[in-house]
């Protein structure tokens, strides 16, 4: 089979981004995927239904901006439920921060095995078969996320974060889809632990597609008694953070907490808590 030489990503209506492919390490169909592996100007990245999902240059920007807030908010971190995220990276940060326990929900196998045999972040092929066995701080569970989280209610298991990172909400039907919207941001809060914070990624700050961002700040507000904004200042992407309880300010207690976490990030300071906290102006003021 010929091997892909470009990936035509689709960022808005009427826009594509045409990612060169140097050398393709994979491409082929999971049961619920189109993935490419490949090496770009970005070094080695990941490609799902033509979306770039990670690259080797800037995913600890993305992963810092999703996990190191929510690290913050929440009033403490040794459970973690992590949906989505295949390349395992927000569930090492949650171990670097102290969590004793992690479970890592997918329901792509092949996508999870594919990024640790091929990535240079995240999982290793050593460290996934540790977590499938349960073998330490994280455990991997191939399985659908909704239903993961029907069971966890059922069992009184509870987390002090639950973290959602899909691929962006779509217009047409896709599977993911449900795994947006208010019932399953429910399903999520009713598995929090006190002072527990939900995370998503909720789509991209910029006007000309920011549909999914839009659409999740009501969603949020109208499930959580606080939502917190942070929009990535070297990313493109934006994530919504959620406590069930009302906190007076969520960026000022992020920042004191800050100096004494246990993750050490290399992309965010006080300052950046600071500057990145306030909503985009069509959020705050859309009807």
């Amino acid at each position: 089979m010929e091997r892909t030489s470009q990936i035509h990503e689709p960022v808005g209506h009427g826009l594509t981004r045409v990612w060169d492919l140097h050398e393709v390490l994979f491409e082929g169909d999971t049961a619920f995927q189109h993935v490419v592996i490949a090496r770009t100007e970005q070094g080695v990245s990941l490609f799902c239904d033509n979306d770039r999902q990670s690259t080797e240059f800037s995913q600890l920007t993305y992963h810092e901006a999703l996990m190191v807030p929510a690290l913050l908010l929440a009033d403490k971190v040794e459970s973690v439920l992590v949906v989505g995220s295949s390349e395992g990276v927000v569930c090492q940060m949650a171990v670097a921060a102290g969590a004793t326990r992690v479970d890592h929900v997918d329901i792509d196998t092949q996508a999870v095995k594919l990024c640790a045999e091929h990535l240079p972040y995240g999982y290793t092929t050593e460290e996934l078969a540790r977590a499938e066995r349960g073998d330490g701080p994280v455990r991997v569970h191939y399985a659908d996320g909704w239903q993961y989280l029907v069971d966890a209610a059922n069992g009184d298991q509870r987390y002090d974060i639950v973290l959602v990172d899909l691929p962006d909400e779509r217009e047409e039907e896709a599977q993911h889809n449900r795994l947006y919207g208010v019932e399953f941001l429910t399903m999520c809060k009713a598995v929090l632990a006190p002072g527990g914070v939900v995370v998503t990624q909720a789509g991209c700050q910029t006007m000309w597609r920011n549909q999914t961002l839009l659409t999740s700040w009501r969603r949020f507000t109208e499930v959580f008694g606080t939502t917190a904004y942070y929009g990535s200042d070297e990313h493109e992407w934006a994530y919504l953070f959620g406590r069930a309880d009302e906190v007076a300010d969520p960026t000022a207690l992020m920042q004191s907490r800050l100096p004494a976490s246990g993750y050490r990030p290399v992309s965010i300071d006080a300052e950046a808590l600071a500057g990145n906290s306030v909503p985009p102006y069509r959020v705050r003021h859309q009807s």
